[in-house]
């Protein structure tokens, strides 16, 4: 079965989008229905460039654009990039009424807003409702509008309006348990879709990436590490030679800064590296065993993802008792194997995992790597680390469960 989109090109406020859905033949073969799935764009340059979500153009053979006045062109796709969800599309079209783009920085929670499109299949309709917040973090590639402007299947694409008649954004998803709306929906910020238009113009949706896992730093960690607040992203795992790894970047390094631009949370890591043009050089500042450090990385290109490998299990020695069993820890030395599958330079392996350290999430199998920002390679070295720390107060280790790196904060038995 052929595939084609189409979409209405939303104009510039208060010109109404049209959307039709609609059911077409193929032509190759009249037997055979081709799907034709209206959704919504708007245009944002007089020259026939129109800008839509990139989950509605994407798998498509064919796409259409059709206009408030009932004109109809085949459009190109340009670019897409499906992390920000972002698509750019052209016609062949001169003198067309384009959107004015607003200013984001303008924009106020519980500033009303509307919305333009064609829930359900219902042409021309307009919803209201307010911003609820801005720079919604909700796992996703870019930080988000949230609003109560009730959207639905078929406002995908479609433009978010200020009371102004500006376009602030770009309506993409809702939250929902039921698939309709439940009050609480999200827009990409048109700021960033801004920024991610000649990316995808020019790499046709090949951001950049330097290959690493992260995850949130938690206030305890922050403070117990010496980082102060809960800021940055913890690289919990390294790809095996990807722009990372060749850097010199490490599981367990927490990316403060990347080329100049501070990480409040680790969100903004794929965003800022996603906007860079691979193969660009940047400069990544990673916070270390209590100190800062700046690497050079050369951006990578986005490739489909790579598995994690799982560390396999090495016949075990027999366990070393010793001050570790204070915290309910009995270890052992990291077998030399298992050090060249995790590519680390030493460590200890825990063999068991009792009271204190179970509470904090230590089990059999993990290899504790650091302690109180302290590297250890042996048992020795890690027994002489644990015997310079407070026991007073929250012990904090570096340890890898398999190539995924994470803190632990051991709480002293009260």
């Amino acid at each position: 079965m052929s595939k084609c989109w189409s979409f209405s090109g939303a104009l510039a406020f208060p010109c109404r989008p049209i959307c039709r859905v609609r059911r077409a033949r193929s032509a190759a073969n009249p037997t055979k229905s081709s799907r034709v799935a209206s959704v919504l764009g708007f245009i944002l340059t007089a020259d026939g460039f129109v800008m839509t979500n990139a989950h509605v153009v994407e798998g498509a053979d064919e796409v259409l654009v059709t206009l408030t006045d009932k004109r109809e062109f085949k459009a190109k796709i340009i670019g897409a990039d499906k992390r920000s969800d972002v698509a750019v599309v052209k016609i062949e079209a001169t003198g067309l009424p384009a959107v004015k783009i607003g200013d984001i920085n303008r924009l106020k929670v519980g500033e009303w807003v509307m919305a333009i499109g064609s829930p359900f299949g219902l042409d021309n309709t307009v919803t209201a409702g307010i911003v609820s917040a801005k720079q919604r973090d909700t796992g996703d590639y870019l930080p988000l509008i949230q609003t109560d402007v009730a959207i639905n299947p078929g406002n995908s694409g479609g433009p978010l309006i200020n009371l102004r008649g500006e376009v602030v954004g770009i309506n993409s998803q809702i939250y929902s348990r039921s698939g309709g709306f439940q009050g609480i929906s999200f827009a990409i910020p048109i700021d960033e879709a801004a920024r991610v238009r000649p990316a995808a113009q020019q790499r046709q949706g090949n951001a950049g990436r330097i290959g690493v896992q992260i995850d949130q730093v938690s206030k305890e960690v922050a403070e117990s590490i010496g980082l102060g607040k809960p800021q940055g992203a913890l690289v919990r795992g390294v790809e095996s030679g990807a722009p990372a790894e060749k850097a010199g970047i490490e599981a367990g390094d927490i990316i403060t800064k990347f080329d100049g631009k501070q990480i409040e949370k680790s969100s903004d890591l794929p965003r800022l590296v996603g906007n860079v043009k691979p193969g660009t050089k940047a400069v990544v500042t990673v916070f270390r065993r209590g100190a800062s450090k700046d690497l050079s990385v050369t951006i990578g290109e986005v490739e489909s993802d790579k598995p994690v490998r799982k560390a396999s299990s090495p016949e075990p020695k027999p366990p070393v008792a010793g001050p570790a069993q204070a915290l309910g820890l009995v270890v052992s030395e990291v077998p030399d194997a298992q050090k060249k599958e995790l590519r680390i330079k030493g460590g200890v392996k825990v063999d068991t995992a009792d009271g204190a350290a179970a509470r904090a999430g230590l089990r059999e199998g993990d290899v504790i790597v650091a302690i109180a920002n302290s590297e250890i390679a042996t048992v020795k070295e890690f027994d002489a680390a644990l015997a310079k720390v407070d026991k007073t107060k929250p012990v904090n280790l570096l340890f890898r469960r398999g190539e995924w790196a994470q803190y632990a904060l051991i709480r002293p038995t009260r």
